[in-house]
Formats: structure tokens, sequence, C-alpha cells
């Protein structure tokens, strides 16, 4: 019995649509998908926010709740830009991730973790610009036994990844946009954040028509 499995990732997002989505709240993001494949809400980010949005294509891996094994790997197999994305099964007992692979991610010019379990060594985490994303916080460390496999499909909460999705991720939680309708959502979400940029102009000026909120009641029946 094989106790690992390593894939090439066959597809991904391309340059162009990975920057311009990096512009744009993940929130607007998740509007225009309908709120589908938001990851659970758990999910937080553990790194300074301010230093940016994350944004770029999906390299998975799953491995056992304990052990990451598997994610040093992912690290080595890493393309610049990359997002590492780890099911270890929602389990928050042990660590997967902390300070040193972190900055070896980095170094490495990974765009970002995704741990659908725990990390330790938080305040530097927490810190960093790096993008982190995680479940909780645990000072156990892992084993590095495995099993685990790399660019197979994974789901992180209600949350499905496939290798070479597109992840986006910022102070608000994170989004994962199916590759194949990258392109037609980020002209979508594109033309929402204009709508809103609008809507704030409006307040600013006092222009801000609320007579919607009137309409929208009387349309669900009610009557004053």
């Amino acid at each position: 019995m094989n106790l690992f499995e390593i894939h090439p990732r066959a597809a991904t997002v391309s340059a162009h649509i990975i920057e311009g989505f990096r512009l744009l709240p993940v929130a607007n993001v998740s509007d225009m998908m309908t709120h589908h494949y938001e990851a659970s809400a758990q999910l937080k980010p553990m790194y300074d926010t301010r230093a940016g949005n994350m944004a770029g294509p999906a390299l998975t891996v799953r491995t056992a709740p304990a052990d990451n094994l598997l994610v040093h790997k992912a690290l080595d197999l890493a393309a610049p830009g990359d997002i590492i994305v780890v099911d270890a099964e929602g389990k928050t007992t042990t660590a997967i991730i902390g300070e040193i692979m972190m900055n070896y991610a980095a170094k490495r010019k990974v765009g970002g973790l995704v741990i659908y379990g725990a990390i330790r060594d938080s305040d530097e985490l927490r810190h960093s610009p790096f993008p982190v994303y995680a479940l909780g916080i645990s000072p156990h460390g892992p084993a590095k036994d495995g099993p685990g496999s790399i660019n197979i499909p994974i789901t992180l909460g209600d949350m499905p990844v496939q290798p070479g999705d597109l992840i986006l991720g910022d102070a608000d939680g994170l989004v994962c946009v199916p590759r194949d309708h990258a392109e037609t959502l980020l002209q979508k979400t594109q033309e929402k954040q204009q709508a809103e940029e609008r809507i704030l102009a409006d307040i600013q000026s006092g222009n801000y028509d609320t007579n919607w909120v009137d309409e929208r009641l009387k349309s669900l029946g009610y009557q004053p």
C-alpha cells in the first residue's frame, strides 16, 4: 500500500487574472459567487493583513492531522506565487506549520499558506507580512511520517479545492475560485466594485438614495 501520492499540477490560473483579483475585496468576490466555495468561517488570517491580499493558484496537500511531512515536500515543489492549501482534517491539537516553515515559504516566494488545522509560533506569524490562514493555534509539534498526498482534490470545511484553483484571502477570510470560472467572475466582481465605489461617493456627497429599502419591503408584502 502506497502511503504517499505526489502528482504534477495539470492546470492553473493565468497571471493577469490573479493580479486582477488581488485588487478586489474577498467579500465582493464571495457575493458574485452567491456565497459558494467559501471556506469555513473558522479559518482566520494569522498574519499582518495590512501587508496586502493573498492571491494565487492552489497547490493542494492532504495530510494526517498531526503530520507535516508532505507539507515540507510541497514547499520544495511550489512555484513562486503558489498558495499551499493543506487539509489536515480540521484538527487543532497539533500544529502543522510554524515560524521556520513560514520563513522558508517566504524565502521560496510562495504566495501563502492555508492550514485547515493549527499553526504555532503565532506571535511571530501575526507580525509577519507573509499570508497564513489557519483554524487555530497549538504548541504541539507534528510527526513526519505520513501518509499524505499532493495535488489532489481536497475540501476545507464546505470549500472544495482543486489543484490550480484560485485562492483569495484578505482580512475577512478566504474564497476558492474554480479556475474554469475565474475570468468571468473577475469581470463581474470588477463591475460590483465599481458600483460600490459609486455608492460610497454618493454617501460622501449626500446623494445616496435609500428609497430602495421601502420599495424592497413593499415588494415583500410589508404595509405601513
